[in-house]
């Protein structure tokens, strides 16, 4: 009798639905209709309905210009004129994820939009589960503390950001979306016991040799001074180049001294995944990497920054910014060299592969 194949540890488990991958939570999503309807009494849009935002605040509000820097129930004003949605509760990033993806399929996705949504996204009272907190900083090696490591924040924020990303006028589609670099500025440090208050937007929609980028803006906030701001910016690969500075496709430069190894395994992407609430199946699945060209998963950007930033975490100071650029993905499993060089006030640090030298990703602490 043949003996049956057992499965390598580091091998993701395969026979799963593209559904049940990205299966996240499935609380109530109420989205700007809602937020534009309970103070007019109408009844609550269902969860299965897909909300254009731009539309919602079409229906609540005026000429803006006419009235800017006036409140407007259940709109106000947000940033640079925006009309700003205040969500009664942080989105759930699952549904979001299954609304996308099913958004893909053929003649299930709408028409996009051509430019950005004239809309800023809100949401008050958000506070640290310190549980989740320390599994976030066992996943992504920093110490257990109080205190939340910068790319923590961007994880409270995220959903928020991710529905925006997901409104049915959004210009790029969220399948297939490439996180090419992100910026984050601390202005001071953040405890665990502070409570924040959230918004996003997007701006600078422009052109790339490859497709369209931009930029999608986070803020959080406590007690209505700005604490901590983060800048994502995202590439939609299409057909049709839109145009756009070129790469710099010179010679590769010598590698720096590696200050470190790291051995990246698939548990990453599902680890990560779960205290992220970032349910992508290109970093959880063989299947849902496939389905988007790369041959097995990868791992989150972010959780490549966050590990960096945690092998820096000593040296941080007090407010700081730390940008990023995303170049080859890191494939998992996969061994990458850390290296991390200091330069008066700044470090400078970077991954590449361990066995091509690819660069995977380079940033700055400043």
């Amino acid at each position: 009798m043949a003996r049956r194949k057992q499965r390598r540890p580091e091998e993701p488990v395969e026979e799963l639905s593209v559904h049940e991958l990205i299966e996240g939570p499935t609380q109530d999503l109420t989205a700007a209709r809602a937020a534009a309807a309970r103070t007019a009494g109408e009844p609550r849009p269902s969860t299965d309905e897909t909300q254009d935002l731009s539309g919602a605040a079409a229906e609540v509000t005026r000429d803006l210009s006419a009235v800017a820097g006036t409140a407007v129930a259940p709109a106000t004003v947000g940033t640079a004129g925006r009309v700003r949605i205040d969500l009664p509760r942080m989105p759930a990033a699952g549904v979001l994820y299954r609304r996308a993806l099913l958004g893909a399929l053929p003649g299930m996705g709408g028409r996009r939009g051509q430019e950005l949504p004239e809309v800023e996204l809100g949401v008050g009272g958000v506070t640290v589960d310190r549980a989740h907190l320390a599994d976030y900083d066992r996943v992504c090696g920093f110490r257990l503390t109080d205190r939340l490591p910068a790319t923590y924040v961007h994880v409270l924020g995220f959903p928020l950001a991710l529905r925006l990303m997901t409104a049915a006028e959004f210009p790029i589609p969220l399948t297939g979306v490439v996180h090419v670099a992100n910026r984050i500025t601390v202005h001071r440090p953040i405890e665990a016991g502070e409570t924040l208050d959230f918004h996003t937007y997007a701006e600078n929609l422009r052109p790339h040799e490859r497709g369209r980028q931009l930029d999608v803006v986070l803020v959080g906030s406590v007690d209505g001074t700005e604490v901590w701001r983060g800048v994502s910016t995202y590439l939609g690969k299409e057909r049709k180049a839109g145009g756009g500075p070129r790469r710099d496709r010179g010679d590769r430069p010598d590698l720096p001294a590696a200050a470190a190894h790291w051995r990246v395994t698939p548990r990453v992407g599902t680890d990560y995944a779960r205290v992220s609430g970032d349910h992508n199946p290109i970093h959880t699945s063989m299947l849902g990497a496939r389905l988007f060209g790369f041959p097995r998963p990868i791992a989150h950007g972010m959780w490549s920054k966050a590990h960096c930033l945690a092998a820096l975490e000593s040296r941080l100071p007090e407010a700081y910014s730390v940008d990023v650029a995303f170049k080859l993905p890191v494939p998992l499993p996969s061994t990458v060299s850390f290296s991390a060089t200091a330069t008066g006030g700044t470090w400078d640090f970077a991954l590449h592969d361990a066995r091509s030298g690819g660069p995977q990703l380079v940033g700055t602490v400043r």
